[in-house]
């Protein structure tokens, strides 16, 4: 008896696979790019109250920290709500991250099947109101090893 999972990328042995293997492309690129970030990065969130939080890459020399978010429209072509609401999470914590750091959410390149938009083009259009002023949005091209700042 085979159990699918409805939810699983194809082609990949599972979704914290394509994460963890998007995160090693995204810290591989910004090596290139001759900045020097750590897997893992931990900084102080919050308001009033401050709690370390775990942010994919960063760095305290230049102050940068990154969310990776490996993510794809759904199968049938539908906006991923449940990958919208993560996007939006990584905007909440940018929100309440020290200001003094360049904050970027770095996202996959990913075209929905028929329009061609992007998943990035796509969250800042229907987001772009969560998106914080000092917030950089970047699209990954993982075929291509190539990213842009889209935001």
């Amino acid at each position: 008896m085979t159990i699918t999972n409805n939810f699983q990328r194809v082609g990949v042995a599972s979704n914290t696979e394509a994460g963890r293997e998007f995160e090693d492309a995204a810290h591989i690129f910004f090596d290139k790019a001759g900045i020097k970030l750590t897997r893992g990065f931990t900084a102080p969130v919050g308001f009033k109250v401050k709690k370390n939080k775990l942010f994919d890459l960063g760095s305290d020399q230049p102050p940068i920290l990154v969310e990776c978010k490996s993510y794809t429209w759904t199968s049938g072509g539908n906006s991923p709500s449940a990958k919208i609401r993560g996007m939006n999470e990584a905007m909440l914590v940018f929100s309440v991250a020290p200001p003094e750091y360049r904050k970027i959410l770095f996202l996959l390149k990913h075209a929905h099947q028929r329009s061609g938009v992007t998943l990035a083009s796509h969250y800042i259009k229907n987001q772009g109101h969560l998106i914080g002023p000092d917030v950089e949005i970047w699209e990954f091209d993982l075929d291509a090893k190539q990213g842009q700042r889209v935001f």
